[in-house]
């Protein structure tokens, strides 16, 4: 099988020799799981250590930067400096090339690449539901299932540390993130195939593992202010003034700017290109709700940590003077994941994001699409916003990181048992704690290397290496 596709498809029915299908039980499949572990054993997943010929990570972040706005890459680094954690989330690309190292039981899964604690949270559904999952997808390819959850737990120790737990909180907070992720992989091994396709996290059900009423009061205090922000009420008069008559994205440099002819060529045709191949890959029924709104303007806009540098932007469109469109368009490159588990079989990485994010959550955004501009490069396009949340870790204890990271594992398996066999990967981790102290022992050391990764690139803008500029 190409290593573009998905390894396993648990559910698919063979025909036998009578022409009859063919099926695998949940019993069997689980069996075979299990005898994954005299191949791979669990506690070999378990211990980290650099390779002899671990490649400097800063020369791979600076191969990372191939194709970005050079002006913005200082930015980028310097938001990668505030902490740990913060170079955790725009290094990427040196924990795929560390856990290409490691041992992996060999099921595949639709991999999510990026499985940090923040790249989860909450959003509206097209029905206005809110619900809790995965919501970044950049990385997005077939590849182990291990690779997402070690990143997880790993980012859940470096948040520990950056928050100023004790060592002894975070440790619980790693064992009952594993924990989580195995026996929530158990359930979807059990389940039918259509209810594990129909499970989704709302607010509900993520409110009920919150171990605090107080927590549970903050959380729907700051979904409140969520709903109350990204009305089009709240978001127009945010992002919009008028130059005369016409509505324009307001400068808000160097964060927020509009690009010149040479960085956007598409400029002078005001983006037609992008949008009419955007427009080609949304569903019948939104091209006509999409074709109610002209557009209005663009502006490039630099968000997060490790998309810094990537072209971002904000597009207007209106359907009249009081109904605004406010689109979200990323760059969508190469994966890191690529070099080591294969190409996508998609050709244009905007359509690698997007089938990816249809695949893994359980409910995606109605405007999603994907298009190519006029300067070649690849796009993937979602509403701004639309009532997304995510967890500000500062204002955690450590019942909260607890608490987060149990739900968190839970959007993660579900997202996993989505495309490959859940009931397969609970056979191999078992119904015991082995899998879960490997996990832990594998958490706390990757989060020293990251620390001690992260004082040598420290070092290396001090130095004058690298160029960062702190506080944008």
């Amino acid at each position: 099988m190409d290593q573009g596709t998905i390894a396993t498809q648990p559910e698919r029915a063979e025909t036998g020799s009578a022409g009859e299908p063919q099926y695998r039980s949940a019993d069997e499949r689980r069996t075979e799981g299990k005898a994954l572990r005299e191949v791979v054993p669990r506690g070999a997943q378990s211990h980290w250590e650099a390779p002899k010929d671990r490649r400097d990570p800063i020369d791979l972040l600076n191969d990372s930067n191939t194709g970005r706005q050079p002006d913005l890459i200082p930015i980028r680094y310097g938001r990668m400096m505030a902490s740990p954690f913060a170079f955790y989330r725009g290094s990427t690309c040196v924990m795929a090339a560390d856990l290409a190292t490691m041992p992996v039981s060999g099921i595949k899964v639709q991999a999510c690449g990026d499985a940090h604690l923040l790249n989860f949270g909450g959003f509206a559904t097209p029905e206005r539901r809110v619900i809790f999952d995965i919501n970044d997808f950049d990385e997005t390819l077939p590849g182990p299932w291990e690779w997402d959850l070690k990143r997880l737990v790993a980012s859940v120790v470096l948040a520990g540390r950056h928050i100023r737990l004790a060592e002894s909180d975070t440790a619980r907070a790693v064992a009952a993130t594993a924990r989580s992720y195995r026996e929530r992989m158990a359930d979807y091994g059990a389940m039918r195939a259509l209810d594990v396709w129909y499970d989704a996290i709302d607010v509900e059900r993520f409110l009920q593992e919150m171990e605090t009423e107080e927590t549970r009061q903050r959380v729907e205090e700051r979904l409140k202010k969520v709903r109350e922000k990204n009305t089009p009420e709240f978001l127009f008069p945010k992002f919009v003034e008028h130059r005369g008559t016409a509505p324009t994205i307001a400068d808000d440099p160097p964060l927020i700017f509009h690009p010149t002819a040479e960085t956007a060529p598409g400029l002078q045709s005001r983006y037609r290109e992008g949008f009419e191949s955007y427009r080609a890959s949304l569903a019948e029924h939104v091209r006509v709700l999409f074709d109610r709104f002209a557009f209005c303007d663009l502006a490039m806009k630099v968000v997060g940590v490790g998309s810094v540098g990537t072209q971002c932007a904000i597009a207007l469109f209106m359907a009249s003077s009081d109904d605004p469109l406010f689109l979200q368009v990323k760059e969508a490159g190469t994966s890191v994941l690529e070099p080591y588990v294969g190409k996508s079989e998609h050709a244009h990485h905007g359509q690698r994001v997007v089938a990816g994010q249809r695949l893994m959550q359980s409910a995606s955004d109605l405007f999603l699409g994907w298009g190519r501009g006029a300067n070649g490069r690849d796009y993937y396009v979602r509403q701004l916003r639309d009532m997304k949340t995510s967890a500000i870790i500062e204002d955690f204890d450590a019942a909260d990181l607890r608490a987060y990271g149990r739900v968190c594992a839970w959007a993660l398996a579900r997202a996993h048992a989505r495309s490959g066999d859940a009931a397969m990967i609970a056979g191999y981790m078992g119904s015991g704690s082995a899998f879960d102290d490997a996990m832990q022992e594998f958490a706390q050391e990757y989060a020293d290397q990251t620390q001690r990764d992260h004082r040598a690139f420290v070092k290396a803008v001090r130095q004058g290496r690298i160029k960062a500029v702190i506080g944008s």
